[in-house]
C-alpha cells in the first residue's frame, strides 16, 4: 500500500512560484507511476503531470508545459511539482496520485492512491 501526503501549497501573486511536495510511504513506492491532479471549485479533477517509476518519462498537459516541472526521488519516497509563473487559472487543490499503470499519462480512473490535497491560490 501507499499513503500520500502533500505539502507546499499556499497563496501567491501571479507570476510567483511554489514547490509542491508529496511524501509517499511504503516500500513499493518506486513501482508506481506518480503524478499530480488538480481540482478547482465547480470543475472536474484534471490531470496535470505524470512521471514514470524510473523518472525517465514525464508528461505535462499543455496548460502547464514550460511552467511546471515534475520530479521524483525514489530513495526519499518523494515527488515534487515545481510550479513557476503561476496564473490565476492555476488556482486549485492539487492532489498527489499514484497509479499502477506503467505510463506517464494518468487518468483519474486508474489512480490507486490519492493524497488529501494541498491548496494553491494565485491572485492577479
Amino acid at each position: 500500500q501507499v499513503q500520500l501526503v502533500e505539502s507546499g501549497g499556499g497563496s501567491v501573486q501571479a507570476g510567483g512560484s511554489l514547490r509542491l511536495s508529496c511524501a509517499a510511504s511504503g516500500r513499493t513506492f518506486s513501482s508506481y507511476t506518480m503524478g499530480w491532479f488538480r481540482q478547482a471549485p465547480g470543475k472536474e479533477r484534471e490531470f496535470v503531470a505524470g512521471i514514470s517509476w524510473s523518472g525517465g518519462r514525464i508528461y505535462y498537459v499543455d496548460s502547464v508545459k514550460g511552467r511546471f516541472t515534475l520530479s521524483r526521488d525514489n530513495a526519499k519516497n518523494m515527488v515534487y511539482l515545481q510550479t513557476n509563473n503561476l496564473k490565476p487559472e492555476d488556482t486549485a487543490v492539487y492532489y498527489c496520485a499514484a497509479s499502477a499503470y506503467a505510463r506517464e499519462y494518468m487518468s483519474a480512473g486508474g489512480v490507486a492512491y490519492w493524497g488529501k490535497g494541498t491548496l494553491v491560490t494565485v491572485s492577479s
